[in-house]
């Protein structure tokens, strides 16, 4: 957690790609990823096979959260949806996922159930509810360096103005970092970092095919974002290679075209560190006990 808020500090841009499970956050973090960032969207998609529209229960995050955080010792930045409830509910939810072992929460001000910030149709609770939420998920936290992220996905439903005003408004409750979603150009960008920069740390948030230009993290980091995550890309590219291998493997009733794609059995034990593992045990061993 210290070491999370202690970079969105620096001048460098932290990149979180988005990941979904234990094995996705192990290939991050050997890949040289500083953080990661639990995509509530790609949990429906990989988990549920079904869309980001607020199926997810609150248990259902915080199982992932606990299976990715004994795997891993990345920060892990977890999407909380709206806090899965009022603020009491934002509370235990924030309880929970620190107790798992998350660095931060992003919660944001869509009513239930809520939707993809890329997705029209939304609508959201009143600026007053938000800011008791931020207020309530910074009080329910036990170390004061878990990070909490305020979204609004006011651009979306009321103009860019309200987006710049309750951002505002979010900073001022004691947000840790404040996510303006779905800015429409670069300069609705630039126009957030000007006006709560100088306030607040600020996400943002690479959807290919969404609402927001794409930029490079070094753009971002030019403009003056802080954080970027990469929530949904692993789970497009991984759908598609799944897409890929079955319609080879039925095609031809063999991996074989496919197998310059895919690991071996002897590959994906070296991913996930099978005779590293082996060996520990092997120090349990019964016979190193017995008189």
């Amino acid at each position: 957690m210290t070491r999370l808020k202690a970079r969105l500090a620096e001048q460098r841009i932290v990149v979180a790609p988005g990941i979904y499970d234990g094995l996705s956050a192990l290939v991050a973090e050997q890949c040289g990823a500083e953080a990661i960032y639990l995509s509530g969207a790609s949990l429906a998609y990989t988990r549920f096979g079904r869309p980001d529209i607020g199926l997810v229960s609150v248990s259902e995050v915080a199982d992932a959260v606990g299976a990715i955080c004994e795997r891993v010792s990345l920060p892990l930045i977890v999407d909380g949806d709206t806090g899965f409830g009022n603020a009491l509910n934002v509370q235990r939810t924030v309880r929970m996922f620190e107790r798992m072992g998350a660095a931060a929460i992003q919660i944001e001000d869509q009513t239930m159930p809520k939707r993809c910030g890329h997705l029209n149709g939304k609508s959201l609770v009143s600026t007053g509810e938000m800011v008791g939420k931020i207020k309530a998920a910074a009080d329910a936290r036990q170390d004061e360096h878990f990070v909490v992220i305020a979204r609004t996905d006011a651009i979306g439903v009321d103009g860019f103005q309200a987006g710049l005003d309750r951002g505002a408004a979010y900073a001022e409750a004691g947000a840790d970092v404040v996510f303006v979603e779905a800015p429409r150009s670069v300069d609705e960008m630039e126009s957030i970092v000007s006006t709560l920069g100088s306030r607040v740390p600020l996400m943002a948030n690479m959807v290919e095919g969404g609402k927001t230009p794409t930029l490079t993290a070094n753009d971002l980091e030019a403009i003056g974002f802080s954080l970027v995550i990469f929530p949904g890309g692993l789970t497009r590219a991984v759908a598609r290679t799944m897409r890929a291998y079955f319609e080879s493997l039925l095609a031809h009733g063999s991996n074989a075209p496919f197998k310059q794609h895919m690991y071996d059995f002897a590959g994906i034990n070296a991913v996930v560190g099978t005779d590293e593992m082996l060996a520990a045990g092997a120090a349990y061993d019964e016979k190193r006990f017995e008189p």
